[in-house]
């Protein structure tokens, strides 16, 4: 089954009006202990990302530290992936929950496929179907450790490939990625017209792979 959409009919468009939501910068949102504000991952790195994987409609991404829902939308209706965001500020959620109506007016077919929980990463419990875990500097290297030792246990529970993607990623992410476990980097993504100026604007892909554990 392909895209929705297709990540070429939603070039040079106005995204959050295409898409029925608005996902921009938020004043709003309260500081939290080891918990980052509200940025979205801006839509030409959605580009590039979506241009540089592939996804099907039975993958599941989870994104930590969802915010507004732009990446989940935006991916579903590329690719038709189901998606479910977490988010602690229950402001922000419920702007998510307010865009996901708005956005399920134009496409009523994703009502089963994208939802947002209001709660702490770290308390999140990592279902069986869950593959694509996807964070832009959500949260401190303290409580991403502790959302990586979730999805470890998920794993050891029910074996499966799954894939870490990291937007603009995090020096003590990577280093805890590739000194403290047996995730192996499999894609890096320079953001074409960023990554020259701040070598940081890319998007980092650690795997696990069944073959690799054993």
């Amino acid at each position: 089954m392909a895209g929705k959409l297709g990540a070429a009919t939603m070039v040079k468009k106005n995204y959050d009006q295409q898409l029925n939501i608005e996902t921009g910068p938020e004043q709003n949102s309260k500081p939290f202990l080891n918990y980052y504000p509200y940025e979205p991952t801006p839509y030409p790195v959605l580009e590039q990302l979506a241009k540089n994987i592939k996804l099907k409609p039975s993958d599941y991404v989870i994104d930590y530290g969802c915010g507004k829902g732009r990446l989940l939308f935006y991916l579903n209706a590329v690719f038709g992936v189901n998606a479910r965001g977490i988010e602690m500020d229950d402001h922000l959620y419920f702007l998510a929950e307010k865009n996901r109506l708005y956005y399920l007016k134009q496409r009523p077919k994703s009502k089963n496929q994208i939802q947002f929980l209001c709660m702490h990463a770290e308390k999140y419990i990592v279902q069986p179907t869950d593959n694509k875990f996807y964070f832009f500097n959500p949260f401190s290297v303290s409580i991403f450790i502790k959302v990586f030792n979730n999805i470890l246990e998920s794993l050891e529970q029910f074996d499966r490939e799954v894939d870490l993607i990291f937007y603009y990623p995090s020096i003590e992410y990577v280093s805890y990625l590739e000194n403290r476990t047996l995730f192996q980097l499999t894609k890096e993504i320079k953001i074409e017209g960023e990554f020259e100026h701040d070598p940081n604007e890319r998007i980092l892909i650690y795997s696990y792979e069944r073959a690799i554990m054993k």
